[in-house]
C-alpha cells in the first residue's frame, strides 16, 4: 500500500441504495437514492458534503456506518471492507466511527438525563467501570464546554445549543477517529450555530479527528471544510478543494447553488441562476439527471451518460460541456451593486 493510500480513512466504492416505495410493485418499485457513489476520506481532512433535500446525503452517511445496508459497492474503513464485519468486529468498528445526527432533541432520549445519555456508549463499549461513569461523564461534558450541573438534568431542560453539545459529547464518549455531522446546525439560532462550529473547529485541532459535514448551509461548509463533494439526486456530480469549488465551480448545478448564497459585500450582488422547473427524482442511468433543469443543457445531456471527469488534480466534475470545454464556468459573476438614490443623486 502506498503512502497515499494509507492516508486514506473512509472510501466507498460504487455505493449504491434502493429502497422499496410503498404501494409500488413490480419493475422499478425500488427508489434509487444514492447511486454509484465513490469518495475518499482522508485522515485528519474535513470532507463536505452538499446538496439539496432529499438528494441522498444523509442515506450516503448512515451507508458509510452501516446503520444501512448498500445495495451495492463497497465501503473500507483504514483499507478493511466493513460490508463483512460482524459481532465484536462491527462493534469495534462503531466505537471508531460515530455520528451527531441533525436533530438533537430527537436523538436524545427525553427520559434520560445527560449522565444516562453519556453512560450508555461508555456501557456498551466497556469503555471503563460503572463507578467510574459520573466522572467520565463529567470530563466529556467540560470538553464540549458545559458545566457538570449539566449531569442531571433531562432533554426538556437544554437549549438547542446545549442539546447538541450533549449530542456531541456522546458521540465522542467511545474516543472514534472519524465523526459524521449530519446538518450540525440546522436546528439552532445564530448564536448557538457559532458557538457550536468554533467547537467542532477546537476538537479536531485537539483530538485530531477526521470529518464528514453534511449540509445544505454553505457557509458552514465554506468555514469548516478541506475538500467539498457536491451531489444531486443520489450521484456526486462535483469534487473539489473548498477555495477552489467558491470561487470556481465547474458544475452547472453547483453555480446554481452558489449563485443563491448571499454575498458578503452588500454592495454587490451575485448575478442568480434559477434552475429550471422542480426537483424530479431519477432512477435512470441514461442521460444527465439535472438536464430538464439545467440553464446550460442542450440536447446531448439528456441521452449521454455523465461521469465524473478529473479536469485538474483534486477536482471532477459530471458535465460533458465542461470537462470537453464546450463551455467554461462560472458564467454567474458577482456584480457591482446598483447605485442607492444617495449615490444617484450625488452623481
Amino acid at each position: 500500500m502506498t503512502e497515499t493510500r494509507r492516508d486514506i480513512l473512509v472510501e466507498a466504492a460504487g455505493l449504491s441504495k434502493e429502497f422499496a416505495e410503498p404501494g409500488r410493485i413490480g419493475r422499478g418499485a425500488a427508489h434509487r437514492a444514492v447511486a454509484h457513489v465513490d469518495l475518499e476520506i482522508r485522515r485528519g481532512e474535513t470532507l463536505g458534503l452538499v446538496g439539496e433535500s432529499g438528494c441522498g446525503k444523509t442515506t450516503v452517511a448512515r451507508t458509510l456506518l452501516r446503520l444501512v445496508e448498500p445495495s451495492s459497492g463497497d465501503v473500507r474503513f483504514g483499507g478493511k471492507s466493513i460490508r463483512s464485519l460482524r459481532g465484536q468486529s462491527l462493534r469495534a468498528f462503531r466505537r471508531t466511527a460515530q455520528i451527531v445526527f441533525q436533530d438533537p432533541f430527537a436523538s436524545l432520549d427525553g427520559r434520560f438525563t445527560v449522565q444516562k445519555a453519556l453512560a450508555e456508549p461508555l456501557i456498551v463499549h466497556r469503555i471503563c467501570p460503572r463507578s467510574e461513569i459520573r466522572e467520565r461523564a463529567r470530563i466529556l461534558l467540560e470538553r464540549v464546554g458545559l458545566h457538570e450541573d449539566f449531569l442531571d438534568r433531562y432533554r426538556h431542560e437544554l437549549s438547542g445549543g446545549e442539546a447538541q453539545r450533549v449530542a456531541i459529547a456522546r458521540a465522542l464518549a467511545t474516543e472514534p477517529s472519524f465523526l459524521i455531522l449530519d446538518e450540525p446546525t440546522s436546528a439552532l439560532d445564530a448564536s448557538a450555530r457559532l458557538q457550536v462550529v468554533a467547537l467542532l473547529q477546537e476538537l479536531k485541532a485537539s483530538l485530531g479527528m477526521t470529518y464528514l459535514v453534511i449540509s445544505h448551509d454553505l457557509s458552514i461548509i465554506r468555514y469548516l471544510c478541506d475538500r467539498v463533494l457536491v451531489m444531486y439526486l443520489g450521484r456526486i456530480v462535483e469534487e473539489a478543494p473548498t477555495r477552489q469549488l467558491f470561487e470556481r465551480p465547474q458544475h452547472p448545478y453547483t453555480e446554481a447553488l452558489l449563485s443563491a448564497t448571499p454575498v458578503p459585500d452588500p454592495r454587490e450582488r451575485r448575478a442568480r441562476i434559477r434552475l429550471r422547473s422542480e426537483l424530479e427524482t431519477s432512477d435512470a442511468d441514461g442521460g444527465c439527471p439535472l438536464a430538464p433543469r439545467c440553464h446550460l443543457a442542450v440536447g446531448e445531456c439528456a441521452r449521454r451518460p455523465q461521469r465524473l471527469v478529473e479536469i485538474a488534480p483534486g477536482r471532477r466534475v459530471a458535465c460533458h460541456r465542461v470537462s470537453e470545454g464546450e463551455v467554461s464556468l462560472p458564467t454567474a459573476r458577482v456584480l457591482p451593486a446598483e447605485p442607492t438614490p444617495i449615490e444617484e443623486g450625488a452623481a
